[in-house]
């Protein structure tokens, strides 16, 4: 669908390809930041779009010279990856269950790592800049090197998928864990505080900046760009076990090489060029869309999801969303469903069925079909996928 531009006033407009009204906290956060004195041309809001925190969840914000820490937020380069292998359904019929419980086995969840580190990760070229990041994180090099290769938790997950000829696709979603939390957390404070020893007059403290040429610019910069190569490897690390198992189980565990394999982030920012500028484009829950960009778009667990390739879109500045998004927030959902909701609606997946997972009940959130509907001039669909087994983290 077209975008439209959302009736506020603003210094800068706003453009929304999503098809509701934002509510009220929504259009102030939008608000907000299209306030930002250096926002560059306008706003643009993804269909998934909701809220978060300084700024909106599947919005894509281009700025000059200038960069708002909070907005790309503290989960840096968080993100998709997924394979399409030469498997069928058929070769891992009757062994979901096995599947699943070996996932569980080699991939860390939740706040878990792993007990040794892998010469993969030992070798990682970025270990060799560790010394150049932010001196409050110095201390945690080690977990950072155990939590390489682990999944997290909240809405991060791992999942064997089909396709409609029943080819099987290997997914999974998760960022810079702890290492980049950390990050993300001094260079907020920073920001901060430097707003308030400027006093400078914020209409949200969440949209504390830094300006180019400054040194909190520059090594927020830095690490930004570790951490989102971090979230990159570790999305890498996890797949190549993930792959493994699969071929255990399909092929006797011959090695076969991917089809096709995409990996992306939608919480990140870049330097691009855009209505022939170079500008900084943060994308907070969106993901690029250019036309030689592959993309995935996830559905809640129970819904589909989708492999895409972009169109780009010069006024989203070539982005498209990066899921379903929340209907609703992870207390209500717990509040509104019940274990025996959460049974119904994951009926046919090989998952989990337990409380400690009722917040991410599909019903928490959009329906992919609505977004995907919404974002046509956006993206081009390569493949529906449908979830068969479901690791959460």
């Amino acid at each position: 669908m077209p975008y439209q531009q959302l009736n506020i006033s603003t210094p800068k407009p706003v453009l929304s390809w999503a098809d509701h009204d934002l509510g009220y906290e929504e259009t102030k956060m939008a608000k907000n930041v299209a306030s930002l004195p250096f926002v560059f041309k306008h706003v643009a809001l993804m269909p998934d779009v909701h809220l978060g925190k300084g700024a909106l969840v599947g919005s894509v914000i281009a700025t000059k010279e200038a960069i708002v820490p909070a907005a790309v937020g503290v989960d840096i380069g968080c993100g998709m990856a997924a394979i399409k292998t030469p498997f069928l359904y058929e070769q891992l019929e009757g062994k979901l269950k096995q599947i699943r419980l070996e996932i569980e086995t080699a991939i860390p969840v939740g706040f878990n790592d792993n007990k040794e580190v892998e010469k993969p990760v030992l070798n990682w070229q970025g270990w060799r800049e560790f010394r150049e990041l932010h001196s409050g994180v110095q201390h945690l090099e080690g977990k950072a090197m155990k939590q390489m290769g682990s999944l997290g938790g909240g809405n991060h997950f791992i999942e064997v998928c089909i396709d409609t000829d029943n080819q099987v696709w290997l997914m999974l979603h998760s960022g810079s864990r702890n290492i980049g939390n950390m990050l993300a957390q001094r260079h907020i404070d920073t920001a901060k505080n430097l707003a308030r020893l400027a006093e400078n007059s914020l209409p949200d403290k969440d949209l504390a900046y830094f300006i180019a040429g400054t040194s909190e610019f520059a090594a927020y910069w830095r690490d930004l760009q570790w951490a989102q190569e971090y979230a990159r490897f570790n999305r890498d690390v996890m797949m190549a076990r993930f792959k493994k198992i699969i071929e255990k189980f399909a092929s006797g565990g011959k090695p076969v090489k991917p089809l096709l394999t995409v990996n992306c982030h939608h919480n990140y920012a870049e330097k691009e060029t855009h209505f022939g500028e170079h500008v900084y484009v943060t994308r907070k829950g969106a993901v690029r869309a250019r036309t030689e960009d592959y993309g995935i778009i996830p559905g809640s667990m129970g819904a589909k999801s989708f492999i895409v390739k972009g169109k780009s879109n010069a006024e989203s500045y070539c982005s498209c969303s990066h899921g379903a998004g929340r209907l609703l927030s992870r207390s209500k959902a717990k509040d509104q469903f019940t274990l025996d909701d959460l049974i119904q609606q994951t009926q046919g997946i090989e998952c989990r069925k337990d409380t400690g997972i009722i917040d991410e009940i599909p019903a928490a959130y959009k329906p992919i079909e609505q977004v995907m509907n919404q974002q046509s001039d956006l993206v081009e669909v390569v493949a529906t996928l449908k979830q068969i087994v479901c690791v959460k983290g």
